[in-house]
């Protein structure tokens, strides 16, 4: 588990000879990021070898819940929020239900303070949501991915994943595969 930093690629390499994941992490094994996070967005990103649960935790029919912190500019409405929990029309494709929490609003700055759980994940999905209701997103920071939260985990700092963490993600995952 890594707490992605902003301006880092969520891939093993980068043909713009941008910073990898992959370059943040001092480890023997070959690992890949498990999903992506956009250039722009930080937070919870998980790295393995272990190529059964890769799939089972990018494959879209598994409907792994991912969790975020989202700022955005504007103070949105009820009614926008629940919209968007129903699904809008992105690119070609009505995006899957998500579940919206607003934690607070400032006024003085015009800006909205929520966390948004999704399951698809699909290329800058969220950030395109809140566009079709006029609404830019200025921070976007992954929070928890299945049963597995950042914590304190500061930018750029990882860890191994914790024996029962990962059984309690099996656990998961199995639940999910019935």
């Amino acid at each position: 588990m890594i707490n992605k930093p902003k301006n880092v690629i969520s891939s093993t390499s980068d043909d713009k000879g941008r910073t990898t994941v992959i370059d943040l992490i001092d480890c023997q094994y070959r690992l890949y990021p498990l999903g992506r996070l956009d250039y722009d967005s930080t937070g919870l990103l998980l790295l393995s070898n272990d190529g059964e649960l890769m799939q089972q935790l990018i494959h879209p029919k598994y409907e792994v819940d991912k969790t975020y912190e989202v700022t955005i500019d504007g103070l949105i409405k009820k009614e926008e929020i629940t919209k968007l929990e129903n699904g809008v029309k992105v690119d070609d494709y009505i995006t899957g239900k998500a579940k919206i929490n607003l934690i607070r609003q400032n006024t003085n700055k015009y800006t909205s303070f929520l966390t948004i759980t999704i399951h698809e994940g699909k290329n800058r999905e969220i950030r395109k949501m809140f566009q079709t209701l006029g609404y830019k997103v200025t921070r976007l920071h992954r929070i928890k991915e299945a049963n597995l939260e950042i914590g304190d985990l500061k930018y750029g700092e990882y860890r191994r994943l914790k024996p029962y963490e990962l059984v309690k993600l099996k656990k998961y995952l199995n639940r999910l595969d019935k």
